[in-house]
């Protein structure tokens, strides 16, 4: 890799639709002339001058890179021009491998939005000793998925060991309240998920391992608790219902635990929910939320099902919410913890705007920009990494200065 790479930041897949959305906030945010140097890269040149026009006259000299997911060659001729590359070409399971390989060997960071946590453990097989020698910061979910479950699970570790001298032995998480849209792209990388498993038993064990993306020699064993059906939650007084999210954000931060050198202890136990509410209405809720997730799974490992859903239910690729709901989208996440001696915190998390999209592209922007900037080679070295594991306080500060996510105790 060159010494000095042109740019800070390239978004790969910029005409996608969370690249646009991540295009439109770096132009806001950062302009020509900003604290970040950046450009717009995809297969299709007509399409990124088209998202290059729509900016404005002032974007006219915003850098365009053309690279297609499927060439070698051109992925690594764009990884020389850049510190880091943002990648929004997903499925990643089905078009992100090379890119990952093409910044793995050149040295150069990259950064993803990718919920898929079979691809990331192939990943994380294949590319972690290669990431190591070059130096590159390989790091997946930094997005709603998972940037504010494993940040909110290290800001509130930290604080434990402010007041305990100690860290929590079990956190909770729940979906307080949330509103925004589904994606086809999310959606895509569920079904494929669904489809890759549906034909491998093996997959579909490893895909139960909440240790799946925890380096081999973890030895972790602590017993984890995924929630699949509604129930009563007496730590929250409410009822609650599975978060489909939680798949992948506890194994993240179990992965961040393992490469933070088990800094939240051996026995350490994290879970994921969402809240309905309390009485009759919040058992109803649960119970639907439930049952509604369960036949979705279902009908995504089995094929007729799953063609139908992709065919008349579920949104296509390139479809997400409207302007007006992304502007109205927001979370309210709510964190506790437990300490081995019965000691408790509280934390919330909230974010403005729709949590997969608007809130998403300002939070990856913030992830790339801090890892070209904010996070130096000699205190983070390269690998297969988790946004944890990675930023720290670097990113929970631009992260509520630049993104409108905010971090409370409570």
């Amino acid at each position: 890799m060159i010494a000095k790479p042109r740019y800070d930041v390239i978004v790969f897949g910029a005409t996608s639709f969370v690249g646009k959305l991540i295009t439109d906030y770096l132009w806001r945010q950062y302009g020509i002339d900003g604290a970040l140097s950046w450009g717009i890269a995809g297969r299709s040149e007509e399409r990124l001058q088209e998202l290059r026009d729509g900016l404005g006259d002032k974007a006219a000299a915003l850098p365009i890179i053309v690279a297609s997911a499927d060439d070698e060659e051109d992925l690594r001729a764009m990884c020389e021009q850049a510190r880091v590359i943002l990648s929004t070409v997903g499925p990643y399971a089905l078009y992100g491998e090379l890119l990952v390989k093409a910044c793995a060997e050149t040295g150069t960071d990259y950064c993803d939005l990718c919920g898929e946590p079979q691809w990331i453990a192939r990943m994380a097989e294949r590319y972690h000793t290669i990431a190591g020698a070059s130096g590159a910061r390989i790091v997946h979910s930094c997005g709603f998925d998972s940037i504010p479950s494993d940040m909110g699970v290290w800001y509130l570790q930290q604080e434990a060991q402010k007041a305990w001298g100690k860290p929590c032995q079990h956190i909770q998480m729940r979906v307080v309240d949330s509103k925004g849209g589904v994606s086809g792209g999310t959606v895509a990388s569920m079904l494929n998920m669904a489809k890759e498993a549906s034909k491998d038993a093996t997959l579909r064990k490893k895909l139960a391992d909440p240790y799946l993306l925890c380096p081999p020699d973890h030895g972790f064993r602590a017993r984890q608790m995924e929630q699949k059906i509604a129930r009563y939650d007496r730590d929250f007084k409410q009822w609650s219902a599975p978060f489909v999210m939680a798949a992948i954000n506890t194994r993240i931060v179990h992965r961040s635990n393992a490469l933070l050198n088990h800094s939240y202890g051996e026995d350490f136990r994290y879970d994921e929910a969402m809240l309905t509410g309390t009485g009759i209405k919040g058992s109803a809720m649960a119970g639907a939320i439930a049952s509604a997730t369960g036949a979705m799974l279902l009908g995504a490992g089995l094929g007729p099902l799953r063609s139908a859903l992709e065919r008349y239910v579920v949104p296509k690729p390139g479809e997400g919410p409207s302007p007006k709901l992304q502007r109205e989208g927001f979370f309210v996440l709510q964190f506790l913890g437990h300490g081995s001696g019965g000691e408790k915190l509280r934390l919330r998390v909230t974010g403005d705007g729709d949590p997969g999209y608007a809130s998403t592209a300002k939070m990856i922007s913030q992830a790339a920009a801090c890892l070209a900037q904010d996070v130096s080679h000699k205190a983070v070295t390269g690998g297969i990494l988790t946004p944890a594991a990675t930023f720290g306080d670097d990113l929970i500060q631009r992260l509520q200065q630049h993104a409108d996510v905010e971090f409370e105790l409570q």
